[in-house]
């Protein structure tokens, strides 16, 4: 017995150890690695929690989300919320570069720009990255950007968004919005409703669709419009 311990004890000894840049590598490669397999999860799986939610918590902020599929949902929702952040999200494979160049030209130009960022490219920030509008951060959330749009439906990033965004303060997802804004159901919103949610969305902390002012009001009208005029532009998201 003494002597298989010995023996154990000294093969841990003379075990040669891995190069410092070898351990660097595969630690790189473990972190590296996280984020896809996490999104590959989130293709099927409700997603629990986000980066947002639990900064939200730890600044005193409450937790209000409830997981509901997007056949729960009012789909004029997912109609809204197109029309208002993203219309040609059914078109592009993740990034509209077409609206990014051209954000980047009004900048150049000294104009004042708006936010490029699509659905999925939202939706990567919510789900596995950090607030702020910082170069890495964009670069980042462009790459898996087009990663989310290779290995999930539109329709599932749609669902997933819908889920997670916020809509006032500790107050996420669809369920819980609708439940917050209007003490009803998501499944049960009215078009105008959805629209008015979906005119929030690039404010929710300040704007409440619950009790909106002149500004949110005219945009929620502006956004049913374009749901009109947008037409096949949102079969990808239409439930069959």
């Amino acid at each position: 017995m003494r002597v298989r311990k010995f023996w154990r004890s000294r093969q841990a000894a003379t075990k040669p150890r891995r190069p410092l840049w070898w351990r660097i590598a595969k630690w790189l490669l473990i972190l590296a690695a996280f984020p896809h397999v996490l999104l590959l999860l989130y293709g099927v799986l409700p997603v629990p929690i986000t980066p947002l939610m639990l900064l939200r918590l730890v600044q005193g902020e409450g937790l209000r989300k409830e997981w509901v599929s997007s056949r729960e949902m009012q789909p004029y929702l997912a109609y809204a919320v197109i029309a208002a952040e993203d219309n040609r999200f059914c078109q592009h494979n993740g990034v509209d570069w077409r609206e990014l160049n051209e954000q980047i030209e009004r900048y150049q130009a000294g104009e004042d720009v708006r936010g490029a960022s699509t659905i999925t490219m939202q939706t990567v920030k919510n789900l596995i990255l950090w607030p702020g509008r910082d170069t890495l951060r964009k670069g980042i959330e462009i790459y898996f950007a087009h990663y989310l749009d290779l290995i999930w439906s539109k329709r599932r990033i749609m669902e997933v968004y819908l889920n997670v965004v916020e809509w006032d303060n500790g107050v996420y997802g669809a369920e819980a919005a609708a439940r917050h804004h209007f003490k009803r159901q998501a499944g049960d919103l009215t078009p105008g409703q959805a629209a008015l949610l979906a005119a929030t969305l690039p404010n929710p902390r300040e704007w409440n669709a619950g009790r909106p002012g002149p500004y949110v009001s005219g945009r929620a009208n502006t956004i049913a419009r374009r749901v009109e005029q947008l037409g096949p532009l949102l079969d990808c998201v239409r439930q069959k």
